[in-house]
């Protein structure tokens, strides 16, 4: 996570809203975001340093790198995340599905794997999507944090701890403008590349619909959640902790009491890191695992939603590995 910490005292400095109208809305009293120049590449490579060192590897075959908030439109962050950690001429690629970025990697992580493509990938979500948030914007400005988490897979047995269970992944694009940053792509380019003065100021920032989105967003994660179970096998008894995104403490209880999953089973760390998008679930299993609040063992629930609008889940059982966190 990067070291600059803005909590809601100082966004009320300069917003008009209020410490406990942020908090009682989305369960977030800070986040942290990036300063000096620090870009989203920068905080992948020091994730996947954390995330090679805990799996004691020094090589992996491909670097996967799901972002929304990337340095540059082209080309992709990946080759120079790989590049800046000594990994050589691996295959190495961006994913965007915004929030739902980590299962969609997960699952695209398993797909190398399984087609031989790859022994072992570094997987990394890191966002500095505060960037891409307009600073006065009183609905999106306190939402938002910037951060990166990473893991190695590799291939090994179906049944061992840490394999990736099944999944279920979906979309539906009919809404895409509920969330989106509308300027910046080949349909909104600047005119002629002379400037940017034809492209409406608030149109380089997210555009975000926010209870429809909140509507959509219980709704999806919990019908995915409940199909990834039904095809582990499991019932919501089973599940020992529910790792949902990070993107609204509101949303992640909803799902947790529709799914019957106790509130003392339900991981969280909103309130000190905000929505930091592809990068909030590995940054919640780093911390908890970390912490102890996740131990080797327990069976995991993951599931995501995000602009797209996209969402996806899995399981897993959480495997005796040493977790590296900062937050």
């Amino acid at each position: 996570m990067p070291p600059a910490v803005v909590t809601n005292t100082d966004l009320c400095s300069r917003l008009d809203t209020t410490q406990e109208w942020i908090e009682s809305r989305t369960g977030i009293r800070e986040r942290r975001t990036v300063s000096n120049g620090v870009a989203t590449v920068d905080l992948a490579v020091e994730a996947g340093v954390r995330a090679l060192k805990s799996a004691g590897m020094f090589a992996v075959d491909a670097v996967v790198l799901a972002t929304t908030s990337p340095d540059r439109t082209c080309p992709a962050g990946a080759p120079e995340v790989a590049s800046r950690l000594g990994l050589g001429n691996v295959a190495a690629f961006d994913l965007t599905s915004a929030c739902s970025g980590f299962v969609y990697g997960l699952a695209t992580c398993a797909g190398l794997i399984a087609t031989g493509v790859a022994e072992s990938v570094l997987f990394i979500g890191a966002e500095a999507f505060s960037t891409f948030v307009n600073p006065a914007d009183r609905t999106t400005a306190p939402i938002f944090g910037d951060g990166a988490g990473a893991v190695v897979l590799r291939r090994g047995d179906g049944d061992e701890p840490g394999a990736i269970g099944p999944f279920d992944l979906g979309s539906d694009g009919r809404h895409a403008d509920l969330l989106a940053v509308f300027g910046g792509g080949s349909r909104q380019r600047a005119a002629n590349g002379l400037g940017h003065a034809d492209v409406p100021a608030e149109d380089w920032y997210l555009s975000m619909s926010g209870r429809a989105v909140y509507q959509h967003a219980v709704a999806r994660m919990t019908a995915s959640a409940r199909t990834v179970l039904d095809r582990a096998g499991w019932s919501a008894t089973d599940v020992d902790r529910f790792a949902g995104h990070q993107a609204n403490l509101r949303i992640i209880t909803s799902v947790a009491q529709q799914l019957c999953i106790p509130h003392d089973r339900v991981l969280a760390n909103i309130d000190r890191t905000g929505n930091a998008l592809a990068a909030s679930i590995p940054i919640l299993l780093a911390e908890t695992a970390a912490s102890g609040e996740l131990s080797a063992g327990q069976r995991v629930l993951v599931t995501a939603f995000g602009a797209g609008l996209s969402w996806g889940s899995t399981v897993l059982e959480w495997p005796d590995i040493t977790a590296d966190s900062l937050i």
